[in-house]
């Protein structure tokens, strides 16, 4: 494109935002959602720049990686909080109160984790009449917390990696 005396790559341009996103995306994790945002980086460029069959291949894995990253999330959270004691009914509901805390305060970090971290703790209080049964199932989820982030973290790296080949070969 010209632009008076000034030539501008729309491609170069595609590429320099796509970039400039999937690290703030993979930098900005425990804030946002990171994987996502990646993810909606290369859909942008591939749509801007066009994807082509090594486009789609690597949208395509990209977008398998986004998905898998963000149901491991969930499952290392639970699993960690079922091993701390807390039944699968409560974990349950406490993934459903970060959903909705996620809506209420619409920070994730703090909406989602700590509603399902509250939710979790009251529960689980309430139902055993221990606070340290309670605090032993939240300090589960916070550990499954965070093996999720070292997970999402290399999972966001990988998925930047396929991007870097599909939009420098």
């Amino acid at each position: 494109m010209q632009i008076g005396p000034y030539s501008i790559d729309l491609e170069q341009v595609a590429k320099g935002v796509a970039i400039v996103m999937m690290a703030v995306g993979l930098l900005v994790i425990p804030i946002l959602p990171g994987l996502v945002i990646i993810w909606v980086s290369a859909l942008g460029y591939g749509i801007a720049a066009g994807f082509g069959v090594l486009g789609w291949v690597m949208f395509g894995l990209i977008t398998i990686l986004m998905l898998v990253g963000s149901i491991l999330d969930n499952v290392l959270m639970g699993t960690q909080a079922h091993k701390g004691g807390a039944p699968w009914w409560v974990i349950l509901i406490a993934m459903a109160s970060a959903i909705l805390g996620s809506f209420i305060i619409p920070i994730p970090i703090i909406g989602g984790i700590l509603a399902a971290l509250l939710v979790l703790f009251l529960i689980e209080w309430l139902r055993l009449k221990d606070a340290r049964k309670g605090l032993a199932s939240m300090k589960g989820m916070m550990i499954g917390c965070g093996w999720a982030f070292v997970f999402r973290f290399i999972i966001g790296l990988v998925m930047i990696g396929l991007w870097l080949i599909w939009a420098w070969a």
